[in-house]
């Protein structure tokens, strides 16, 4: 889905409205007056970790307090969204949206949400792909090879994730669903565990999402395959997509940013003003080019758009895969 914006409807923050803080009564133009809790669903060092950290500091600088990250990993994101759910509404709690909410909307049986309606959309950060590596001891240097590598070795290759769940999961089960290969799937709590095991040589493949593996791949610790987008990443020149080998494969990684459900909307606002400003600082744009993925900037509701479309093409992957969780 393509999603137009204008500067005056992504920049515009509302003010002026009075709201209950901590005690007393501030108005957006005042807020913030302590720090802000910016919860990420993973430990150190996986993509969502990366991302949180990279905005988080320029946006604290620009609202005036610090924002600091809070690893709350566990039950596939899960508890750190729950968290966020239960939080006060009062603009001093945010949460890293990322694919795995989607996700876990189908795959889960029983929530005690339901994230669609239980956070509010705040602003969009990146999309990037995922990219689909091995460790270098395994004797395969192309998609083709692997799938071949993987029929001749049944249930012998094992398919790492950021957890149960997560878009790496889902990317993978989508593999395998399109192309009949027989993996063994090993859920970690986040991409860093993963990733430690993969260049050990403990796990074999990964579809991981590019930011939190792309230096590892140029380092050659790892060895790229293809990326799961529909069209080369210009991070890893020479890569080709999964699609190329695998017609119709498809997988992006997205990535913003959610509060409480009931944050005042002159709140949300003043947040989606400074981070789009903060993705469109060259330095910024850069960096996330770095990573393989570009600025992502949404209003508040076209972000609560994509993330009802996600939700709704996940759950199509999940239910194909049999994937369930309680």
């Amino acid at each position: 889905m393509t999603f137009s914006w204008s500067r005056r409807s992504v920049l515009g923050a509302g003010a002026g409205a009075a709201v209950a803080l901590g005690g007393r009564r501030a108005s957006a133009s005042s807020y913030p007056v302590r720090p802000i809790r910016w919860v990420v669903g993973y430990p150190p060092g996986g993509t969502t970790d990366v991302l949180a950290r990279l905005v988080a500091e320029p946006l604290g600088k620009r609202l005036g307090q610090q924002v600091y990250i809070e690893n709350r990993p566990g039950a596939g994101n899960n508890i750190g969204t729950e968290s966020v759910v239960n939080a006060d509404p009062d603009g001093y709690t945010i949460l890293l949206v990322n694919p795995a909410n989607g996700i876990n909307a189908t795959l889960y049986k029983k929530l005690n949400f339901t994230f669609v309606d239980d956070i509010a959309p705040v602003a969009g950060i990146t999309r990037s792909p995922n990219i689909m590596e091995v460790t270098p001891s395994l004797p395969v240097k192309t998609v083709a090879e692997f799938i071949a590598y993987c029929k001749e070795n049944p249930g012998k290759v094992n398919m790492a994730s950021s957890g149960l769940g997560t878009s790496v999961h889902m990317s993978g089960e989508l593999f395998k669903s399109m192309t009949g290969v027989d993996m063994v799937h090993v859920p970690y709590r986040g991409a860093g565990p993963a990733l430690i095991d993969m260049i050990s040589g403990q796990a074999h493949v990964l579809f991981d999402n590019l930011p939190s593996s792309i230096e590892h791949v140029r380092s050659g610790k790892l060895r790229a395959l293809a990326v799961t987008t529909l069209e080369p990443s210009p991070a890893l020149p020479g890569v080709p997509t999964v699609a190329e080998t695998v017609p119709g494969y498809e997988a992006v990684a997205w990535f913003g940013i959610g509060a409480p459900k009931k944050t005042p909307p002159e709140l949300i606002a003043r947040l989606n003003k400074e981070v789009n400003e903060i993705l469109q600082e060259p330095a910024m744009v850069k960096r996330l080019a770095d990573l393989g993925g570009a600025p992502w900037l949404l209003t508040p509701a076209q972000f609560g758009q994509a993330i009802r479309d996600e939700t709704a093409k996940w759950k199509k992957v999940v239910e194909f895969s049999g994937a369930k969780l309680e």
